[in-house]
């Protein structure tokens, strides 16, 4: 499928949760004339702690330095997973033809302006608790290993996946945001600037919505929710849930 532009975060590579098969999937059967890495690309935290990186950890990479090679226009939005890059960033900072920057504004095929940001500057744990936001990485890990477990009797019986971890953490995370706002946040951010809306991630659920007149839109995650956010030629968006694409391809075969 090919769209305008492909927004994709929090793919946490270098970790045991990333979904990095699928996201490999979707990126071969997909094509854009700009590709936006909306931020916690590669989990440097769990780097730092223990190396690991699968082979299809680099197919990944690979696939997205090849879509660079082939004219996409690709731009690596920071986020705090991947922070240890953002003091280079006064050096006009690239991967080959990938540019490195910290935000960046998309200008929709719609005439709208939209920052695009990966957003963990506007989490109040984020920016104000590092020691919880630690705390809640270790048992968000406990989690996505035992969503392992419980996906693999879920398929014995013929079950489809369904994220465990992810239900709990929505649950949690609508509390977090009510306390912190995260969203009016970021969009009161955009509006400072006199932007239409506002691209981001780190929260790691999908979302299209307004927020007084200004426009929010989160692409999710390739952890649990393994979604993207697409711009079509027609300026139109929409949020791809590849797990219920790749569900309804099965059924339909």
């Amino acid at each position: 499928m090919k769209y305008k532009s492909i927004f994709i975060s929090d793919t946490h590579l270098g970790t045991r949760g990333a979904q990095a098969n699928a996201l490999n999937n979707f990126l071969k059967k997909s094509s854009c004339e700009q590709m936006y890495l909306v931020g916690d690309i590669i989990d440097g935290w769990r780097l730092k702690k223990k190396w690991y990186w699968p082979q299809s950890h680099s197919n990944v990479i690979r696939r997205i330095i090849g879509c660079a090679k082939r004219g996409t226009k690709v731009y690596w939005v920071l986020g705090n997973h991947d922070e240890m890059l953002r003091s280079f960033l006064d050096l006009d900072m690239r991967f080959g033809r990938i540019k490195v920057v910290n935000e960046i504004v998309h200008q929709g095929v719609d005439g709208k302006s939209y920052l695009v940001i990966h957003g963990d500057l506007f989490d109040g744990i984020t920016s104000m608790a590092k020691w919880l936001v630690r705390l809640g990485d270790k048992m968000y890990d406990f989690l996505l290993w035992f969503n392992q477990i419980f996906n693999k009797v879920r398929r014995v019986f013929g079950y489809r996946y369904w994220s465990l971890s992810a239900y709990l953490k929505l649950k949690t995370k609508n509390a977090v945001d009510y306390l912190w706002n995260f969203k009016h946040n970021v969009t009161n951010y955009a509006k400072h600037k006199k932007l239409d809306g506002v691209i981001c991630g780190h929260i790691h659920t999908p979302e299209i919505e307004t927020i007084e007149g200004i426009t929010y839109m989160n692409d999710g995650d390739w952890v649990e929710s393994c979604t993207a956010l697409v711009e079509h030629f027609d300026g139109s968006w929409e949020i791809i849930n590849w797990t219920d694409k790749i569900h309804e391809k099965n059924t339909t075969d």
